[in-house]
C-alpha cells in the first residue's frame, strides 16, 4: 500500500533529493556547490518551482525542531544569484538571466551561446507566429506555458474522438541535431533526469494541477519467474541467458507469437484468449520457459495476446511505475494537447532504463497492429482502449482510486494511451533546452574544477603539455588544425583520423560516409547504419549525433569538442 500519509514537507523533501538538491538542506548543507551550478541554469519557472518546495522543508524543519542547519530559500537563492553579481530581492520568483553580452560566460570570457528558456527567450516567443503542428523544444515548456497561461491561443479542445482528431505535431528540424534518449552519456543523463523533474514540476505548477511523486512501501514479491516478478529482477535472470538484453525475454517472445501469425486478425488484442487455456499456458510458461521445453506451437493468437496483457498486469510494481502513475494519468488534465504532450516526453525522461525500453518496444508493437487497421479493425482508438487499462490500473494506492467513477478513468487513460502511441517517436526525444542547461552545467564545473586545482601542480602540468606540444609540433603529422577545420578520429575504421572542412552544408552523415567511402581495413565489415559520429568533450559528456546535424553550427556551439566515429553501446 502507499503511504500517502508522510507530512508534506517531507514529500518535498524527497523531491529535492530526486532532483539533485538535497545538499541546500540538511547535515551536507556546507557542500551545495553542485546544487548552486545546477540552480544556476533553471529558467525563471524552474526557480520558482525549487524555491517553493524549499520553502515548504523549511517550514516543515522549523516545526518538527530539526538540529541541523536550515537555510533562508531567500538565501539560497541570493547566494546563487550573487555569484553572478544578481541579487534576489523580494518574494517574486526570480529570474534567470544570461549575461548582457549573448556569448559571454559569467567570468567574462567569450563562449557559446545557451538557449535556456528564460526572459530573452520570453521575448523570442512572443514573436514568433503560433502553430499548433510545431514542438518547440528550444524554449522551456513551462516557460511557454507562463506566456499563454491567460491566451486564447493557449486553449484548445479536451475529450476523445477519433484517430483523426490528433494533431499532427512535429519537431522542427534543429542544425544542432536531435537528442534522443539513449544519446547521452549517463553522467550526462543524470543531469536530463534533474533538469526535467524539475522541469515538469514547474509546468504543472503553471496549470495549476498538483504534481506529487507516489511512494510505495516494500511488499513481498516473487524471487524467480515470469509473471508477477519486479522488472528489474526479471531482467537480471534474462541476462545470464542472454547478456547484454535489456527487454525481458518473455515479452519479447510472446511479441514475436502474436506476429508471427498476422496482425491482420480482426480484434487483436480486443478478442481474449480463452481463460482456462490462458491459466494453464502461464503455469506452463513459469515451469518451462527457460528451460527452452515450452512448445510454442499450442500458444493460439489471442492467447498470447492476452498472456502480454496479463504479464504487463501481473508487474508488482505498474511499467509506468509508482512515483509516476498519477503524474501520467493527469496528463489528461493539462488544458491543452501540446502541454500534454510536453508533460508525457518529460514523464518518459524519468522512467527507470528498464521501464522506458520496455515500454517503447510495447509502443512500437502497438503502432505495427494499428498499422494493419483495415483488416485488424483495431484503430488508434481501439487499441489504447483496450491497453489502457493494462498498464493504468493499480490498486497499491489504495481506495480512493478504486472508487473512482470507472468509466471516467478508462476513456482518461485512453486518451494518454492514444497520445502515448501516436507520439512515440517524440516522446523519447530530450528537450533542446535541457541539452543546453546540461552543457552549461558541464561548462560551469569544468571552471570550478581548474579553479580548485593547486597552482603550483597546474604550472607543472602547464610546463609539461607546453614541452610536450613542441614536440608534437615537429611531427608533420600532427599540426595544428586549421581554423574552419575538425580532426575526426575513427579507431574502429582504416582510415583512423581525418580533417574535414567544416561548410554551411556539411552533416554528421557526410562525415561518417567519407571514412566509409576508404574501403580498406575493417571498414567492408561494418555498415553505415552500424556506426555514429559521437560529440565527445567540451560542454557535454558524450552525444550520438544524429545524421542531419549540421557540423558548423555544432561545432559553434561546442568549439572544444572531440569527434570520433565509432559503433553506438546496446
Amino acid at each position: 500500500m502507499i503511504n500517502r500519509f508522510k507530512f508534506k514537507g517531507e514529500l518535498e523533501e524527497e523531491w529535492l533529493k530526486e532532483a539533485g538538491l538535497s545538499n541546500l538542506f540538511g547535515e551536507s548543507s556546507g557542500d551545495s556547490m553542485e546544487s548552486m551550478v545546477l540552480l544556476s541554469t533553471l529558467t525563471r519557472t524552474q526557480k520558482a518551482a525549487v524555491e517553493k518546495r524549499i520553502e515548504t522543508v523549511t517550514q516543515t524543519m522549523r516545526k518538527k525542531n530539526k538540529q541541523h542547519q536550515i537555510p533562508d530559500v531567500r538565501d539560497i537563492f541570493r547566494l546563487q544569484n550573487d555569484s553572478k553579481g544578481k541579487v534576489c530581492e523580494g518574494s517574486e520568483p526570480s529570474t534567470v538571466r544570461t549575461s548582457e553580452n549573448k556569448n559571454e560566460t559569467h567570468d567574462g570570457t567569450k563562449g557559446p551561446k545557451f538557449s535556456l528558456g528564460t526572459d530573452e527567450q520570453k521575448n523570442l516567443l512572443e514573436d514568433m507566429p503560433p502553430s499548433d503542428t510545431d514542438i518547440n523544444l528550444e524554449i522551456s515548456f513551462a516557460e511557454q506555458a507562463a506566456n499563454l497561461k491567460d491566451s486564447s491561443v493557449g486553449k484548445m479542445y479536451r475529450g476523445g474522438g477519433g484517430d483523426t482528431l490528433l494533431p499532427n505535431f512535429r519537431l522542427p528540424k534543429d542544425k544542432t541535431g536531435t537528442t534522443k534518449i539513449g544519446d547521452l552519456a549517463p553522467q550526462d543523463m543524470k543531469k536530463v533526469y534533474s533538469l526535467a523533474l524539475i522541469e515538469l514540476t514547474a509546468l504543472y505548477d503553471i496549470l495549476g494541477t498538483e504534481f506529487k511523486q507516489q511512494k510505495a512501501v516494500k511488499i513481498k514479491t516473487k524471487d524467480s519467474g515470469l509473471f508477477g516478478v519486479p522488472l528489474s529482477l526479471l531482467l537480471e535472470q534474462d541476462q545470464k541467458k542472454v547478456p547484454g538484453t535489456k527487454i525481458p525475454l518473455i515479452f519479447q517472445k510472446l511479441i514475436a507469437q502474436i506476429e508471427e501469425t498476422t496482425l491482420e486478425t480482426e480484434g487483436l488484442l480486443r478478442i481474449p484468449g480463452v481463460a482456462t487455456r490462458v491459466k494453464g499456458l502461464c503455469q506452463e510458461l513459469e515451469a518451462k520457459f527457460y528451460e527452452g521445453t515450452f512448445n510454442w506451437e499450442n500458444v493460439k493468437q489471442h492467447d498470447a495476446a492476452s498472456l502480454l496483457k496479463l504479464f504487463i498486469r501481473e508487474l508488482p510494481q505498474p511499467l509506468l511505475t509508482v512515483e509516476y502513475l498519477k503524474a501520467f494519468q493527469d496528463v489528461q488534465n493539462l488544458p491543452t494537447r501540446k502541454q500534454q504532450l510536453q508533460a508525457l516526453n518529460l514523464l518518459v525522461i524519468l522512467l527507470p532504463e528498464a521501464n522506458r525500453d520496455t515500454l517503447k518496444v510495447l509502443l512500437e508493437f502497438l503502432q505495427r497492429v494499428i498499422d494493419h487497421r483495415d483488416k485488424n479493425k483495431m484503430t488508434l482508438k481501439n487499441v489504447a482502449m483496450v491497453m489502457a487499462p493494462n498498464l493504468f490500473t493499480f490498486h497499491g494506492f489504495g481506495s480512493k482510486t478504486i472508487e473512482q467513477s470507472e468509466f471516467v478513468m478508462a476513456a482518461g487513460t485512453a486518451n494518454v494511451m492514444r497520445f502515448m502511441i501516436q507520439y512515440q517517436k517524440l516522446l523519447w526525444t530530450i528537450p533542446k533546452f535541457i541539452v543546453n542547461q546540461v552543457r552549461k552545467q558541464n561548462t560551469e564545473n569544468q571552471k570550478k574544477e581548474k579553479k580548485d586545482k593547486a597552482m603550483k601542480k597546474l604550472l607543472k602540468k602547464m610546463a609539461y603539455d607546453r614541452e610536450k606540444h613542441e614536440k608534437q609540433e615537429k611531427t608533420p603529422n600532427d599540426t595544428d588544425v586549421p581554423q574552419g577545420v575538425i580532426r575526426v578520429q575513427a579507431p574502429h575504421l582504416s582510415k583512423v583520423s581525418m580533417a574535414i572542412q567544416l561548410t554551411e552544408e556539411l552533416k554528421a552523415s557526410d562525415v561518417v560516409a567519407r571514412f566509409l567511402s576508404q574501403k580498406s581495413g575493417n571498414v567492408q565489415t561494418l555498415k553505415k547504419e552500424e556506426v555514429f559520429l559521437y560529440e565527445i568533450g567540451g560542454n557535454i559528456g558524450e552525444r550520438c549525433l544524429d545524421d542531419d546535424t549540421y557540423m558548423k553550427d555544432l561545432y559553434q556551439l561546442n568549439p572544444n569538442a572531440e569527434w570520433v566515429i565509432k559503433p553506438k553501446q546496446s
